[in-house]
């Protein structure tokens, strides 16, 4: 009989702790303005970091928004776009839009990406990391802000 209490009691200080296990992931938001070509990234309210990034050319426009992340792949490359590496790529619409590193840092800052959020790889690193850590649940992506200046992007649309 004292066994089974035992386990009783166990169990439900257990269960009892599993929200409190949840609670301690953080809130993150990926702000990404179009205008500044810039990323804003908090936890918790509190700014953690600020990065250029290349959004949407003109006729490949990123969408605007809120959303959440909902597949991660630390190695993908764009069957849509000749192969083209998409390093830390964090997916946030089912249409393939993605945050992820890229090897043209040369562009950060300017609108030349196909509909991408694109990143240096460093800094794509630390957020796929800081997701992964905080979970995609506790994850949200606004993108705002219209893309100044667009001009077409440098690689062609395979057929």
């Amino acid at each position: 009989m004292c066994i089974s209490r035992l386990i009783v009691s166990l169990t439900a200080a257990i269960i009892s702790f599993l929200p409190l296990a949840e609670a301690a992931h953080a809130a993150l938001l990926i702000s990404v303005d179009k205008s500044a070509q810039r990323m804003t990234v908090k936890v918790d309210g509190n700014r953690q970091y600020e990065w250029p990034v290349s959004t949407g050319a003109g006729g490949y426009e990123t969408p605007s928004g809120t959303f959440r992340p909902f597949r991660m792949e630390i190695d993908h490359f764009s069957k849509e776009w000749d192969n083209a590496p998409m390093p830390y790529s964090i997916f946030f619409t089912q249409n393939g839009d993605a945050i992820h590193g890229t090897y043209e840092q040369r562009s950060l800052g300017r609108a030349v990406s196909h509909g991408c959020v694109r990143l240096s790889r460093k800094n794509a690193a630390t957020l796929w990391d800081l997701v992964k850590r905080e979970r995609m649940a506790n994850t949200t992506v606004v993108l705002t802000g219209r893309t100044p200046n667009a001009r077409e992007p440098a690689t062609v649309r395979s057929r």
